[in-house]
């Protein structure tokens, strides 16, 4: 029997073990002159060896300086940070002053150094001389904002500790800042700190945008040290290394191990952190212990050669770790235990672990693994609870996939200023009453000086967000991060450039394991999108080779796309590195697909021909450039080095992180200059490249652009400026019934927009401005209306008289509406329905601002002019299609609050998405949510699949699952998948949409629709059976092939048959069971507005929501018969429900059913 952790058992919530300064301080009293922080040697300084007693001594003198200021508990400092001892000894004398510490690393962009002093309000500045030495001073625009926002206490402007211990920091009016307080330099300041006292202010990744600020407790920061001293053989003779990054938080167990155990800290010189060098400072200096990110662990161990043999324990925090990394750090350092730790910010410190044992001790160990390192089971008195998503009062058995969550007395206390977030993710354990242990703290307490900062325990538990597993071992396997080749052929396929494709695992010439992924084009879509770069396409018969046909120039562009595509979505170790554009996938006797046909990719090597167009480009290229792309052929195969252009990016030609690291040292060998990996990586393109090699070799140091950030993150920054200060806040209670309201609406011809007409004026007093593009007049613009109503069978003439058309275009500057219609709806509309949208699948951000982006900021412009006006801006689920939340929808985390909070800021999506529609939505969601703050009222709606309305069956035959029906009946067969299907009927969709516009929340508030309740996937296909038609369920794996067989057997016109099918190609080929997975939405906001609405509208409570039935899915299959998109059934089964009469016909009549008119 597996022990898997109980919840309910005591973790020593009381179990404080002290400050980690006065540990420190006792340290230094306990042996002065033992070595305590060595710098070791660069190319400018000697190396420097600081003692216990020197550091505390130096520390102390800051500590007192800032109490003797008025610097106290709680207060932010912030320190303008270097990797050197001097970060040291700011660190602990913040601390040691009650203070919380924040670091601001250099080298941040200034806009993000003015955010992270924006949500930390410092009350104290230091800055490191070396930071200001090797940065220069801080830029104009954050010291401006220093000068007239902060109300700083004191500042260090110039913290420097000679190398005879004597610290100074400049000095104030001719006199030494630090004069009053060298006295007390042996002492601490009269400070006390207890276990809820906050010592740090950290943040989450950057990735996210604006930061949140998590507050550390000092309970955390020492709890686990004693643990990990004895499980890990840790001790004062261990020698610790500093390599994690300056502001992460990492960097504070680099600092706070070593210092509490009385052990010794080597801090390596900036350019022995490379690539090669690391080893080499590893090898001469003997450091015991490290931490790294598993990023850090690539530079040590890549183009290495010098072997490291003192390491004896590596941690691993932060990111994935793979066996591959393992394998080869096993090799260069063959005593070292490597442990993989598992936490957050937000649980302070890594809170589970797993170790695998040194290459000496055990050289099978990595066996049996798999490709991803486990996260491994909780630290002492921390347990990872692995909670079941049907039942939360449930836990997890091995094998069974759960929610997880930390259980542990050293949880983070929170977010700063963020107490809703607070509630959603440090939440009280509902396994056990608190109580039990204040009472069990009582009879323990002793009167100790630090309860007075104590809040008593708190038996809380950490949402995670991830979901996993127990293994038999009973260790924890965090899902989603490993390397599956399925799962990036699904990403693959969700490509439109993409009709087939298939991924393997390829070794090259020097027998390294590559990703290789086989791609079959989409050429109509690939026509397309030739078209809309404006470039023309290239002759190219392709080349035989075997059973296949492999193109070597037409689709070379084809491959950045992809590579984008695939970016978007997946680790960047998932990536594949080499893409063979095939005519078609060989296919065995069996109907699948013949791997051992499929070229290797050595055999393609050099015979890519450069076209004229690449030789004149090639001509063009400086000395420097032409070396370069020679050096970039050499690693990347079958790249011929005079196809590459001046703006191709090594990552993108099929550059990955190990080819980088060998690219930097023939570069090195071959042109004699030194360039980073971070030069690299902010420079990825050969000019961009070769410009720093040619400053390095001229004596200039490089250039790095600190603030590269994707274009449409970039384009929100900026078109936050220019959004109006304030904006006017309407008043929904002014809109009743009786007093009436009229509505602006956009996109009223598309599918949803059909339902929106319907909904508004099914109301009592209400009226329509619609806005209608692409015709040359009013009275058009209302037959175009008119005509999609009745195709939808929907119109009534009773709503001739109350709706108002006007003409424009969302392309153009407001709207497109002429200076009259802007003053009509300005002056007339209550409520704005921004319905509309440019829908391309292919189109970059830049080609979609205008339509998507602009328009909404003129939607808000217009809310601001005439009347005050509500906002109901209807958004796209496609803004949480990143990383980050594409794993929540992959793992369907579900119950309580939801997997995706209506309250999300959706910084998770700052970047990574990967197509520009996606993009346009994220950016317009951002601006509509900051007017929200500036005074608009309103609301974002996020739909799920829009299904077919709930009484006539009218449905979209553009739709995923509709498709995916008809795919289903043609194939003669249905998978069996069980994912739950968020898909919600378009007439309640309209209601939400609406309803959210007359009754929003105070300010701008998502509002997500999601169907309740939800059908799975077999059920909801299961209905195709119980109607009638000849479709056995069958297993996923089979039903691939079937498809397979199909398509491969199909014509190669784009008949009504194939044009069903493709669509679906993609996902089906790969893996539809996990890219079908959607996770549960939190609809709190939803069913706000829909109780609002049925009190103060429609008197019919619509809150419970609506789900998709069996007979509403009998009525789609109707309609759809009906309107010859699909066969009727011709099985035994139940007779499908009927619609109303006419609607079809309705539909063949005025030609609507897909989602034409959208825009």
């Amino acid at each position: 029997m597996v022990d898997l952790p109980d919840p309910t058992i005591d973790l020593d919530w009381s179990g404080y073990v002290g400050a980690i300064h006065e540990i420190f301080h006792k340290n230094a009293q306990s042996h002065p002159d033992r070595p305590c922080v060595t710098e070791t040697k660069s190319q400018t300084t000697p190396t420097r060896t600081f003692t216990y007693r020197q550091i505390s001594e130096a520390s102390n003198t800051i500590a007192n300086h800032l109490h003797d200021a008025g610097i106290t508990n709680g207060d932010v400092v912030m320190i303008f940070a270097h990797r050197s001892v001097e970060l040291v000894c700011a660190f602990m004398g913040t601390l040691a002053a009650g203070a919380t510490v924040t670091v601001l690393d250099p080298l941040y962009p200034p806009q993000r150094q003015q955010i992270y002093l924006e949500v930390s309000q410092p009350k104290a500045l230091i800055s490191i001389g070396k930071a200001v030495d090797e940065n220069g001073p801080l830029a104009p625009v954050v010291q401006k904002y220093i000068d007239e926002e902060l109300s700083l206490k004191t500042q260090l402007p110039n913290l420097r500790l000679s190398d005879a211990g004597v610290l100074s920091s400049g000095e104030q009016d001719t006199e030494d800042l630090f004069a009053s307080v060298r006295a007390k330099a042996s002492s601490l300041p009269d400070v006390i700190v207890g276990p809820d006292s906050n010592p740090t202010l950290s943040y989450t990744s950057g990735s996210e945008g604006k930061p949140k600020a998590v507050l550390g407790r000092h309970y955390g920061l020492t709890r686990y040290f004693p643990w990990m001293a004895e499980r890990f053989n840790l001790s004062s003779e261990s020698v610790f290394a500093c390599l994690s990054g300056i502001a992460h938080d990492p960097i504070q167990r680099d600092i706070m191990t070593p210092l509490f155990l009385g052990a010794q800290l080597l801090i390596p010189a900036k350019e022995d952190i490379q690539h090669e060098k690391l080893s080499e400072w590893m090898n001469a200096w003997s450091p015991t212990v490290t931490h790294l990110t598993p990023a850090m662990g690539q530079i040590l161990v890549g183009g290495a050669t010098a072997k490291f043999p003192s390491l004896k324990h590596v941690f691993f925090v932060g990111d994935i770790l793979t066996t591959r990394d393992c394998k080869v750090l096993r090799k260069l350092g063959p005593s070292c235990a490597i442990v993989n730790m598992y936490g957050t910010t937000e649980t302070s410190r890594a809170v589970s672990y797993f170790e695998i044992p040194s290459a000496e001790a055990d050289p099978t160990a990595l066996d049996s693994l798999g490709d991803v390192v486990p996260a491994g089971w909780g630290m002492h008195n921390v347990q990872v609870l692995v909670v079941s998503r049907d039942d939360h009062n449930k836990m997890c058995g091995v094998g069974e996939v759960g929610e997880l969550y930390i259980r542990a007395a050293g949880l983070a206390e929170g977010y700063l200023g963020e107490p809703e977030k607070n509630k959603e993710k440090f939440i009280e354990n509902w396994f056990v009453d608190n109580a039990k242990w204040v009472e069990a703290d009582k009879a323990s307490a002793n009167g100790e000086p630090w309860r007075q900062y104590y809040k008593g325990p708190r038996d809380r538990l950490y949402r995670t967000g991830d979901l996993g597993q127990y293994l038999p071992s009973g260790a924890v396997q965090i899902r989603g991060f490993r390397i599956e080749l399925n799962e990036i052929d699904a990403n693959l396929g969700g490509s439109p450039l993409i009709r087939d494709c298939k991924t393997l695992v390829r070794r090259d010439r020097n027998e390294e394991p590559n990703l290789v992924s086989y791609i079959v084009p989409e050429i109509a879509e690939w026509k397309r999108w030739l078209e809309a770069q404006n470039q023309e396409d290239v002759e190219d018969e392709g080349v035989e080779m075997g059973s296949s046909v492999v193109y070597l120039k037409r689709f070379r562009r084809i491959q950045a796309e992809v590579r984008d595509h695939l970016k978007a979505r997946l680790p960047v170790y998932a990536v594949p590195s080499t893409y063979i554009v095939l005519q078609k996938l060989p296919l065995n006797p069996n109907g699948k697909v013949d791997t051992p046909a499929l070229p290797f990719p050595d055999t393609t090597e050099m015979m890519e021909d450069a076209s004229e167009e690449d030789l004149k480009s090639w001509e063009a290229l400086s000395e420097t450039e032409k070396t370069v792309a020679a050096q970039w052929a050499t690693l990347i195969k079958g790249l011929n080095e005079k196809t590459i252009k001046s703006e191709s990016d090594f990552f993108d030609c099929g550059g990955h992180s190990l080819l980088a690291q060998q690219l930097l040292l023939n570069i090195r060998k071959n042109l004699g200059v030194d360039i980073t990996i971070g030069v690299l990586y902010a420079n990825p393109t050969l000019s961009a490249l070769s410009t720093q090699i040619d400053r390095l070799k001229s004596g200039q140091a490089p250039m790095v652009d600190k603030a590269a950030e994707a274009v449409y993150a970039k384009s929100l920054d900026e078109l936050v400026n220019t959004l109006d200060a304030k904006y006017q806040s309407a008043d929904p209670a002014a809109l009743s019934p009786s007093a009436g309201a009229t509505f602006f609406l956009t996109g009223a011809t598309g599918f949803l927009g059909a339902y929106l007409v319907q909904d508004i004026l099914s109301r009592q007093n209400t009226k329509l401005l619609v806005h209608i593009r692409g015709v040359k007049d009013t009275a058009a613009a209302k037959e175009r209306l008119t005509r999609s109503l009745k195709g939808y069978a929907l119109w009534q003439d009773s709503w001739a008289d109350r709706i108002d058309c006007v003409l424009g275009d969302l392309s153009k500057p407001r709207l497109g509406l002429d200076d009259a219609s802007w003053k009509q709806v300005a002056d007339k509309a209550d409520v704005i329905v921004h319905n509309a949208a440019y829908v391309h699948w292919i189109a970059r951000y830049e080609q979609m601002m205008r339509s998507n982006v602009l328009s909404t900021i003129d939607a808000m412009k217009l809310c601001n002019e005439g009347k005050p006006k509500i906002l109901s801006f209807v958004s796209s689920t496609s803004t949480l299609d990143t990383e980050h939340y594409v794993n929540l929808s992959d793992k369907e985390t579900a119950t309580g609050r939801g997997a995706v909070l209506e309250e999300d800021d959706l910084q998770g999506s700052r970047s990574g998405l990967g197509t520009g529609y996606g993009q346009t939505k994220w950016v317009s969601e951002q601006l509509v949510r900051e007017a929200g703050k500036r005074g608009l009222r309103g609301a974002v709606i996020r739909p799920g699949y829009i299904l077919g309305s709930r009484h006539g069956g009218v449905s979209n035959t553009d739709d995923f699952l509709i498709r995916l029906c008809k795919g289903c009946v043609q194939l003669k067969a249905r998978p069996r998948i069980v994912n739950s299907v968020n898909a919600v009927p378009v007439d309640h969709v309209a209601r939400v949409v609406i309803a959210a516009g007359l009754n929003p929340l105070p300010g701008v508030n998502v509002v997500h629709v999601t169907a309740h309740p939800r059908l799975r996937m077999n059920e909801f296909l299961s209905t195709l059976s119980y109607y009638g038609y000849d479709v056995p369920e069958v297993d996923y794996e089979e039903w691939k092939t079937q498809l397979e067989e199909f398509v491969s057997a199909g014509a190669v016109e784009k008949d009504q048959e194939q044009s069903a099918l493709m669509p679906l190609f993609h996902m089906a080929t790969s893996d539809l069971p996990s890219t079908t997975r959607a996770p549960e939405l939190d609809d709190r906001n939803a069913v706000a507005v829909l109780k609002a609405d049925a009190e103060r509208w429609t008197g019919v409570d619509d809150s419970a929501g609506e789900g998709i039935t069996r007979e509403d899915i009998g009525r789609y299959l109707r309609f759809l018969a009906e309107t010859k998109f699909m066969p009727l059934p011709t099985g035994r089964g139940r007779e499908l429900p009927p619609i109303p009469a006419g609607v079809a016909e309705a539909q063949a009549q005025f030609g609507v059913g897909g989602r034409g008119g959208a825009a």
